[in-house]
């Protein structure tokens, strides 16, 4: 059944869909990270682009809605992930950016997030991450831009 309902989400988009991932960082080093509500695992932020959008207002809006925080600046693109497997309910490619962030954390989307916290770059859960997030902070970590 999930092999047809992939078939025909195909045949309906046609293309992949594009979004945004973000390695939010804080002034002190820590990377911020939310639970989903879909998987219980850990996540990076982020999401699809809505039309009319650009990466930037993207990446603006979903850390807002997600986490609470500010966009102060993007400081590297980290890589483009598009492996029709990364993620397990469609064909998506996720653009990964660094980004410096400041506020407080404060869930706004509370239908896709359960909670959202600080990590330092130690005590990331790699083993519990969704997607294929554990690959973009390892990339991130190893100071890779990547193509996958």
């Amino acid at each position: 059944m999930l092999r047809f309902a992939k078939t025909v989400l195909g045949i309906i988009l046609r293309h992949p869909l594009p979004g945004v991932t973000m390695i939010p960082v804080t002034s002190d080093g820590r990377i911020v990270l939310v639970r989903r509500r879909d998987t219980g695992t850990w996540s990076l932020p982020g999401g699809l682009v809505d039309w009319g959008e650009d990466l930037t207002t993207t990446a603006t809006r979903e850390l807002k809605e997600e986490t609470g925080l500010e966009l102060i600046r993007i400081r590297r693109l980290v890589g483009v992930y598009s492996s029709i497997n990364r993620d397990p309910r469609m064909h998506s490619i996720a653009i990964l950016l660094e980004a410096e962030v400041r506020g407080d954390l404060q869930i706004q989307d509370s239908t896709e997030i359960t909670e959202v916290t600080y990590f330092t770059p130690e005590s990331i859960p790699i083993e519990n991450l969704s997607h294929d997030h554990a690959e973009q902070i390892r990339d991130y970590f190893q100071g890779v831009t990547r193509l996958a």
